[in-house]
C-alpha cells in the first residue's frame, strides 16, 4: 500500500494524484459544515471530522446546484444520514415521501430496490442511486 496516497484522500478519481483535485478541509468547508458536526459528534470524533466535512460540503453544494433531494435510509452512515440526507426513514416511507417532493432529481442513498420503488412512485422524476454496488 502506498501510504503517501491514502485511500481516504478524496480525489477526482484520476490515476495521477493532484493536490488541486483534492477535497480539502479549508476555511470555506469549515464554515459550510461546522454547524452539521453537532448532528454527528457522538459518533464521529473531532479528529475524523476533517475527513468527512469536505465530502459533505461537496455533496450539499452539488445537491443545491442540481436541484436534487437526497433520501437517506436508516442504515446509511451517520455523515450521510445526518448531514446530507433531506428525508430519512425506512424504504417504503422514503418512496412515499419522494412522491411529495418538488425536486425533479431524487438521489436514493440505499439499495437498488429502494431506488426502483421511488421511481415507481415518481415516474416523471429522475431517480439516481449513488453507488451501483449497493
Amino acid at each position: 500500500m502506498d501510504w503517501t496516497r491514502p485511500n481516504w484522500n478524496c480525489d477526482s478519481g484520476s490515476a495521477d494524484y493532484s493536490p488541486e483535485e483534492t477535497l480539502l478541509y479549508d476555511e470555506d468547508v469549515k464554515a459550510e459544515t461546522d454547524h452539521l458536526y453537532e448532528r454527528v459528534r457522538d459518533v464521529i470524533l473531532p479528529d475524523e471530522w476533517p475527513v468527512h466535512a469536505p465530502l459533505i460540503a461537496a455533496i450539499n453544494r452539488l445537491k443545491k446546484e442540481r436541484g436534487a433531494i437526497i433520501l437517506a435510509h436508516n442504515y446509511m452512515t451517520p455523515e450521510i444520514f445526518n448531514c446530507v440526507g433531506d428525508l430519512s426513514g425506512d424504504s417504503l416511507a422514503l418512496a412515499r415521501m419522494a412522491a411529495d417532493v418538488e425536486e425533479d432529481i431524487i438521489v436514493q442513498a440505499g439499495v437498488h430496490f429502494m431506488a426502483e420503488t421511488a421511481k415507481i412512485m415518481c415516474p416523471d422524476k429522475t431517480v439516481l442511486i449513488p453507488d451501483l454496488r449497493a
